[in-house]
């Protein structure tokens, strides 16, 4: 049942200024939070009659710039905020199906699943805050799609309001061939042409048996090497992510101190073995993460098979506590980047998909911009340039930046800070020819018309024209 309170009249008086772009010239002046899909139409067609811009926010984790009201709006701008649309309509247990309110966010909806003995297994990093409809919006992927897949691979039906009306498939079935899948043109649309209300996906009964493992590699080629063979063999475990050298020391920097004497002396035996009697250089090996849920008996035996290919490519078992730090440390970047903001310290991370045959180069030719860059504007301590292979697929990988650099002595670190963002973008877009990064927003959408061509460019406009002809989801995103 719709509890819209606020009257069409009201609607137009609310001028409260909750939000200004960092530019500081368009405010945000009416924020509404809806609890139904009943609610969200209603608005729309309000902002429909009265010419109003919506914006719609979800978890609010966008790295992209896509929530930031664009600065030539003159508009009155409505966020359309659908955190309170949370809940779980139902759960088909013989179809294992789920119809979700599109607001949920990731660890409300696994924990809700839990209590019925169920799971979407979707976890992307922003899991904590990111929500279900954000996921379709930005076309997420999580990181144990090995065995769940990405958003696309768990999406059955999608119930969107745009300015033109609701856009929904007639039925709920695992496929269909009538022509292109209008799912494909909702995911990944960035809040352009409506708001996602209701999503049904898959669920999954959790999984019996959950084991963390980790595998040090004498360094970063050998790594490759191997999780490429692991692609081949179409034997990825839920998870497994290979860190460089640096994103490997920045997390033994953040390994609590151990209160054990003894504890203290068996990492000091285990650092011993690695590095003087197997030979590592600690300033050049590198760790791949793993993770693997199933059935007892199967994911002992697939653990088995993946340790005896990292052992062909002189791989070293490391242990369940280091896969699990190493898994756990990727919720925990956000806050602190968040806290070297405190300490002169600004970072970001992006991404892109890569061949498998220029991964290597695409890792080292993107870190050595990132130094490089920062030494020519005047950065005077050494940046953080780090990367992590963080998905296998079996044409190529997706690839996970980080950089951080201190702003000491830096007059204007944002515009230091986007000048070399645009230089690294370009190494990925222009030097190796390669897609543009995963997620555009109003942030690298420079970059569209690279990655899908003029042609491609010109289908998404004339979706968006006729979807929504006045521009009422004008928050300038991709296009």
């Amino acid at each position: 049942m719709s509890s819209l309170l606020v009257s069409e009249k009201e609607l137009l008086l609310i001028q409260t200024a909750v939000f200004i772009t960092k530019h500081k010239s368009c405010f945000l002046t009416v924020w509404t939070f809806l609890v139904c899909h009943e609610d969200v139409v209603k608005i729309v067609e309000l902002a429909c009659k009265h010419n109003l811009c919506i914006i719609p926010f979800g978890g609010g984790t966008s790295v992209s710039s896509a929530l930031e009201c664009p600065e030539e709006e003159k508009r009155t701008i409505v966020s359309l905020d659908t955190s309170q649309m949370n809940r779980i309509l139902w759960i088909d247990e013989k179809n294992l199906t789920a119809c979700v309110e599109a607001g949920i966010v990731g660890q409300d909806l696994e924990k809700q699943l839990a209590e019925s003995g169920f799971c979407t297994g979707h976890e992307p990093d922003s899991m904590e805050f990111s929500s279900l409809g954000g996921w379709v919006a930005t076309r997420a992927s999580g990181m144990k799609k090995n065995i769940y897949g990405n958003i696309e691979d768990l999406v059955i039906h999608i119930k969107m309001v745009t300015p033109r009306g609701i856009v929904e498939k007639n039925c709920q079935v695992p496929r269909m061939s009538t022509g292109p899948d209008i799912h494909h043109f909702i995911m990944g649309s960035e809040g352009t042409l409506g708001v996602v209300t209701e999503v049904t996906i898959k669920i999954r009964p959790v999984p019996e048996y959950q084991k963390y493992g980790s595998v040090v590699f004498p360094n970063f080629e050998r790594g490759v090497a191997c999780l490429r063979e692991v692609a081949k063999q179409r034997c990825a475990p839920a998870s497994i992510r290979l860190v460089d050298n640096a994103q490997f020391q920045f997390g033994h920097a953040l390994k609590p101190q151990v209160a054990s004497i003894f504890t203290s002396f068996l990492d000091g035996l285990k650092k011993f073995y690695i590095t003087k009697f197997k030979g590592f250089d600690p300033n050049i090996l590198c760790v791949a993460t793993l993770l693997f849920e199933g059935d007892r008996e199967k994911v002992l035996q697939h653990e088995k098979q993946v340790y005896d290919i990292a052992t062909k490519f002189g791989g070293l078992a490391a242990g369940e506590d280091n896969g699990q730090r190493g898994y756990m440390l990727t919720f925990v970047i956000a806050y602190i980047r968040d806290l070297g903001l405190d300490y002169y310290v600004i970072g970001e991370s992006f991404e892109t998909s890569v061949p498998w045959d220029r991964v290597l180069d695409l890792c080292r030719n993107v870190k050595e911009r990132i130094v490089r860059e920062c030494k020519e504007k005047g950065v005077q301590f050494a940046p953080l340039s780090t990367c992590r292979v963080t998905q296998t697929y079996d044409a190529g990988a997706c690839v996970y930046f980080y950089f951080a650099f201190n702003y000491r002595g830096i007059s204007d670190p944002i515009h230091v800070y986007e000048q070399i963002e645009v230089m690294y973008i370009r190494a990925i877009v222009e030097g190796e020819k390669l897609m543009s990064p995963n997620i555009l927003g109003k942030l690298r959408k420079r970059w569209m018309k690279e990655s899908i061509s003029d042609v491609g460019l010109g289908m998404l406009r004339s979706v968006k024209e006729y979807v929504d002809p006045n521009n009422i989801f004008g928050n300038k995103n991709l296009l």
